[in-house]
């Protein structure tokens, strides 16, 4: 009892040690605690404070080994003293203190942590790791997605810690990662053992639309559908199914990825080699459809090996046709190989080469010149489409629609569905063409005019067949020949150049003044013919031998005849008396004077000479002759000037011109 109340030094230094240590602690540490005894429920011990501290039992059920009296443990200070003057110890979280540190010395380092999957929340999994749960996502839970994690709840495992938060209490793992590390190690070791050429059995895991991947132990590769045959194959579930074993080849390894591609087809010898002498160009043979496009359809000739039939190469006239109405899958056809190319693997082929050609048939059924009929079956701007048989159409052009008519009033005459005779113009087989005239069955009225005599300078009688304020239509000739006579050409004088005089029906004679072959026109004048009948009746009543002077050739001419080559129909006008002198001459213009300054070199004084020789026109001056024309130019001392200009010609083309 003395030894109590009256304390030594040592116990004031103990004393005072305790009371030092107990200023150090702080709530909210972990501290290493002496375990005093074990009671039902609790485990007592001693942290150094002047009481002891009780832990519930239940704290140390994780613990590998339940502690004995004696032995020191970390608890958590939560309370240094409560209202029973008890400190508030904890161990699970002491542990979960401890388990933070090593968590975060873990991520630091970048290795994985073990834990186990102790419940599902949203989007993903709970896991203890060892005191603390983290989230597992669900899409780190595999490498593939897992239907059922039932096995996988409250099996301890590795895990790899890919977000931590001390502060906010939020850790995120992933298994996945941990798998895709070990699996890419194992392939990496796999990998290393493979070559490229190498043949390995492996069993097929699963199917895609694109192909099969195999599992050749430990490490899947890819058998693509390309390379599962040489022949055609719509989906890889045709050649191998899920589970069954296989054998491939390898076809590349890629290192960096570690991606593995394989084939079938490649342990099997090659269909296209030598394919060009199995398969020569124009070969006829058998195949099956097996696919139709919109460009065509694909031919199997032998197993692995296939062609193809172009839609141009279908059907000789079956144009722009789906070839689907022309041919079925896994119909059997005969084809002829159009071409082959082995680098590209591709065999064209023909099926209309099979079949007789409609336009050689055509040809020698209806040689060129022959005459056929048929329905018009299309007009367009350009001509006539001929129907001659269900599968063959010729074309008539505009400009063999009519001989008289322009094209486009020619076509105006046909609607769709009229029957019309043509004759065969062209056959061209190559561009797979015929064509077709109309106007050539009755033959050209210009060559016929030109085998009956009519040519330029010669005279025709025209019926007019339709009276306009420009002119005269009017037709001549077996077959006829339409052609307009213009109003300046109606007559040799103005007044009397008047369409109005004329009728439809009237029969008119003029004179043909040109005759063009290549624009298919011939131009007449009736002007033309009064000048010539004119130059007539100076040839009958003078010549320059007589002496007489070409004013009274002229005169005499006139005077006698009193006419200047009118129509037929048209009654004779006599001369203006007035304008004779005494012995017959013109002395002034018969009607409008033309200008004779028009003929290059006539000027003032010349036209005034021709003038004083009774020469006011145009027609006067054509109406020369040789003769005349020098008695002219002596008389008035041209010194053969006329001759040297050309003045007739030059006259003939003015009036002409009208």
């Amino acid at each position: 009892m003395s030894n109590q109340m009256n304390p030594t030094s040592a116990d004031f230094a103990s004393m005072f040690e305790s009371s030092a240590a107990a200023g150090a602690m702080q709530e909210g540490q972990v501290i290493p605690a002496t375990v005093l005894r074990i009671d039902n429920d609790a485990i007592v011990v001693d942290i150094g404070l002047k009481t002891e501290g009780r832990i519930p039992v239940k704290e140390f059920a994780l613990e590998d080994k339940q502690p004995a009296p004696g032995d020191i443990v970390d608890v958590y200070l939560d309370r240094i003293e409560n209202a029973l003057g008890e400190a508030v110890l904890s161990r699970d979280k002491a542990r979960r203190e401890e388990r933070w540190v090593k968590l975060e010395r873990s991520f630091a380092k970048g290795e994985p942590v073990k834990g186990a999957i102790s419940g599902r929340v949203k989007g993903g999994f709970t896991v203890d790791l060892g005191g603390v749960n983290a989230f597992l996502p669900g899409s780190q839970v595999d490498i593939r997605p897992v239907r059922d994690v039932g096995p996988l709840m409250g099996e301890v495992q590795p895990f790899a810690v890919l977000k931590l938060d001390r502060v906010r209490g939020n850790i995120v793992v992933s298994r996945r990662a941990i798998l895709e590390e070990s699996r890419a190690e194992q392939r990496a070791e796999i990998v290393s053992d493979m070559a490229e050429g190498d043949v390995r059995k492996g069993v097929v895991k699963n199917i895609t639309d694109y192909g099969a991947f195999v599992d050749l132990g430990g490490i899947d590769g890819l058998l693509h559908v390309t390379d599962m045959s040489y022949k055609r194959i719509n989906h890889p579930s045709q050649v191998v199914e899920v589970g069954q074993e296989v054998e491939v080849q390898i076809i590349k390894i890629n290192p960096e990825t570690q991606r593995i591609s394989l084939g079938m087809k490649q342990l099997g010898s090659d269909p296209w080699d030598n394919i060009s002498a199995r398969y020569p160009t124009g070969a006829r043979l058998k195949g099956t459809v097996t696919n139709i496009t919109d460009y065509g359809a694909f031919v199997e000739l032998e197993d692995g090996v296939e062609g193809l039939i172009h839609v141009s190469e279908m059907s000789w006239t079956k144009k722009n046709v789906h070839p689907g109405k022309i041919l079925s899958t896994s119909q059997e056809v005969e084809v002829e190989v159009l071409d082959v190319d082995s680098d590209k693997r591709r065999i064209s082929l023909g099926l209309k080469q099979t079949m007789d050609n409609p336009w050689d048939a055509f040809l020698a059924e209806h040689p060129i010149g022959s005459e056929i009929e048929g329905e018009v079956r299309g007009i367009t701007e350009f001509g006539l489409f001929v129907g001659l048989g269900p599968d063959l159409d010729g074309m008539v052009h505009i400009n063999d629609i009519s001989w008289d008519k322009p094209g486009d009033q020619a076509i105006e005459a046909y609607t769709k569905g009229d029957r019309v005779h043509a004759k065969v113009l062209d056959v061209d087989v190559d561009k797979e063409r015929i064509s077709l005239g109309i106007k050539q069955l009755s033959g050209d009225p210009i060559e016929a005019a030109g085998d009956a005599g009519i040519k330029r300078g010669s005279t025709v009688t025209c019926t007019v067949s339709e009276v306009t304020s420009g002119g005269l239509e009017v037709e001549f000739g077996n077959p006829p020949v339409r052609t307009f006579i213009r109003r300046s050409d109606l007559s040799r004088d103005r007044a009397d150049q008047r369409p109005e005089r004329f009728a439809v029906g009237d029969k008119v004679d003029a004179k043909v003044v040109t005759v063009d072959r290549a624009t298919r026109r011939v131009s007449l004048s009736i002007k033309a013919l009064e000048i010539a009948e004119e130059a007539e009746a100076v040839a009958q009543y003078g010549s320059a031998d007589a002496g007489a002077s070409l004013g009274d050739i002229l005169g005499a001419a006139l005077a006698s005849s009193g006419t200047k080559g009118k129509a037929k129909s048209a009654p004779a006008t006599k001369g203006d008396a007035k304008s004779l002198d005494a012995r017959g001459r013109l002395t002034a213009p018969q009607g409008d004077a033309d200008d004779l300054k028009q003929i290059k070199g006539v000027g003032p004084a010349f036209e005034k000479k021709l003038n004083e020789a009774g020469i006011f026109h145009f027609w006067q001056v054509a109406a020369l002759s040789a003769d005349q024309v020098a008695s002219l130019e002596e008389e008035l001392a041209f010194q053969g000037r006329m001759e040297r200009d050309d003045w007739k010609g030059q006259a003939e083309q003015l009036m002409s011109e009208g």
